[in-house]
This record gives structure tokens, C-alpha cells and sequence, in this order.
């Protein structure tokens, strides 16, 4: 990237402004990640300065005992599976809320949640929240045929904060994916957090790290007016995290809420997280669900 070049990148980054979409797409050409990098991380400052926020998240299968399966350190509780019945969803979700107390329920992939709306109405939504569920666990971007009447239907029935994710596109689609968000955004301001980076991967196309960090980098420059770019700390691992900390990631998410120590205290789930956050030279702050 010309020397040129990036300077007036940050120049408008540090204005305020927002890149157009046309430079996204030439910066998510180029191969120099480093430039790239620096640019995302400028704008992850201007937005939350050094403060790296984590999120420690209980998973529950819906066929688990939530009270057993729930420890006390966790700040949200996400069911996972796919309920047979509108009935049987409801019923998971009242029972998580009934442990949460003032923890927050989120729960199932939209996709399952559309195919109850295909079936029973907008109502599907309105019985859920009416249960206690605080948010849909992910809106995949590149498996929900329609993400804008998704949005529309979610925040009509009470749900304020979206998170956004991907399934298994390939970096080469992204760049389109990540600039629709900052579009749906500014229509309907209830994007909270995106995690850019594959839910599932392709044996046979591999991801790789430079692939990630440089995906960090695009969905943080492509839509600055989404407050949150994600990295998955189960998924994905320490590592990797730390690394996209300075590409732009300003959350991580999914960190486990045991409290177990077995290898000694350094080495257990809440201090791994804020060592390996100061380490990358920002400040950790444990969030809940509501990211307060």
C-alpha cells in the first residue's frame, strides 16, 4: 500500500469518516496485511481506546439439566440445539430464565428461528422474548436469504442488540457481506456486535491466519458504525485472538466460565483471558450479554 495512500486512509479514519465502499474493496485486495492492520487498529481506538471487553458464556444442549449445566461465573446462558416445536422452545427458554436471574438467555440460529416463522407467524419471536430470551445466538449472514426482513422481524418483536455472523463463506465473499452490514446498520441501528471470521470450516479450504486477521481488519474498516467486531475465543483460540485484538477486534467472546484451576491459577479461564488481553496491550473488561 503507497505510503501516500495510507496516510490519507488515516487521515479520514481519524476524521471520522467512513471509507467508501470501492476503497474496502481495494484494500481487501491488497496483500499487505500490516498497512491494513494499522488502519482497522486506528479506528478500533478511536472507537473504544485500549478497553477489550470478554464475555463468559455457559452453552447448554437442550437436552442437559440447565441448573447443573450453568456455573455461577457465566454472564450469559446460550442454548444450543434445535427445538422440535414452538412448544418445546419456549419451554427451554423459561427454564434458562428461571436460572439466568439477571443474566441474560440467548439462544438457537436464526435459521431454525425462520422456520418456525414460516410455520406459526411473527409470533414465533414474540413468544420467545415474552419467555425471557434476551437474543437470538446468531444471524447468519451468508445462510439467511433475506437478513433485512430478519432484522426488520427481530428488533419489531423486542430484540435491540443482533449479533452477526458467518457460516462458511470464503473470505472472497465476505467483503460484500461485511458491506451490507454497515447498510443494514444505518437502517436499523440494532447491529451490536459481528464476528467476521467462519463459524464452520472447510476441511479441504482450510482457513489460515493471515486470512483471519486480515477478515478482522475489513469488517472493522467496512462497517465502523457497528460497535463490536467479535473473535471467538473457543473457536478460534488464544493465539489467534490476541493477534486480532490489533486488527481490530475489540471483544471476545465464548470464553469459558469455569473456574477450575487444575494446571495452577495462571492457567485458569479468567486469567488466561486477561493475560493474553493486557499482553496484546489492551485493557480487559468483563462484560454480560447486554455489554454492560
Amino acid at each position: 500500500m503507497p505510503t501516500t495512500l495510507f496516510d490519507t486512509y488515516i487521515d479520514r479514519i481519524s476524521a471520522g469518516e467512513r471509507l467508501p465502499a470501492d476503497d474496502i474493496r481495494e484494500l481487501a485486495r491488497t496483500p499487505d496485511i500490516l498497512p491494513l492492520g494499522m488502519l482497522a487498529d486506528a479506528l478500533r481506538r478511536r472507537l473504544h481506546g485500549s478497553r477489550t471487553t470478554f464475555l463468559r458464556v455457559a452453552s447448554c444442549a437442550l437436552d442437559q439439566s440447565i441448573a447443573d449445566a450453568v456455573p455461577p461465573a457465566a454472564r450469559e446462558i446460550r442454548l444450543t440445539g434445535a427445538p422440535e416445536t414452538l412448544a418445546a422452545a419456549v419451554s427451554a427458554v423459561q427454564a434458562a430464565r428461571a436460572v439466568a436471574g439477571n443474566r441474560t438467555v440467548a439462544a438457537f440460529a436464526w435459521a431454525d428461528a425462520e422456520r418456525w416463522r414460516e410455520a406459526e407467524g411473527q409470533g414465533v419471536l414474540k413468544q420467545l422474548h415474552d419467555a425471557g430470551l434476551d437474543a437470538i445466538a446468531e444471524l447468519p449472514l451468508d445462510k439467511v436469504a433475506d437478513p433485512r426482513t430478519a432484522l426488520r422481524a427481530l428488533t419489531s418483536r423486542g430484540f435491540a442488540q443482533v449479533r452477526l455472523s458467518i457460516v462458511t463463506a470464503p473470505a472472497a465473499e465476505r467483503t460484500e457481506l461485511l458491506l451490507r452490514v454497515a447498510e443494514l446498520q444505518d437502517e436499523f441501528g440494532c447491529v451490536q456486535s459481528l464476528d467476521p471470521l467462519p463459524f464452520k470450516l472447510a476441511a479441504y479450504r482450510p482457513t489460515t491466519g493471515y486470512d483471519d486477521v486480515k477478515m478482522v481488519a475489513i469488517a472493522r474498516l467496512a462497517a465502523p458504525n457497528v460497535p463490536t467486531i467479535q473473535v471467538d475465543w473457543q473457536r478460534y483460540g488464544p493465539k489467534l485472538a490476541q493477534v486480532a485484538l490489533t486488527f481490530g477486534a475489540d471483544d471476545i467472546y465464548g470464553v469459558s466460565p469455569s473456574d477450575e484451576a487444575p494446571d495452577g491459577r495462571r492457567r485458569a479461564p479468567l486469567e488466561e483471558i486477561r493475560r493474553n488481553i493486557e499482553a496484546a496491550g489492551f485493557e480487559p473488561v468483563e462484560r454480560d450479554g447486554r455489554f454492560a
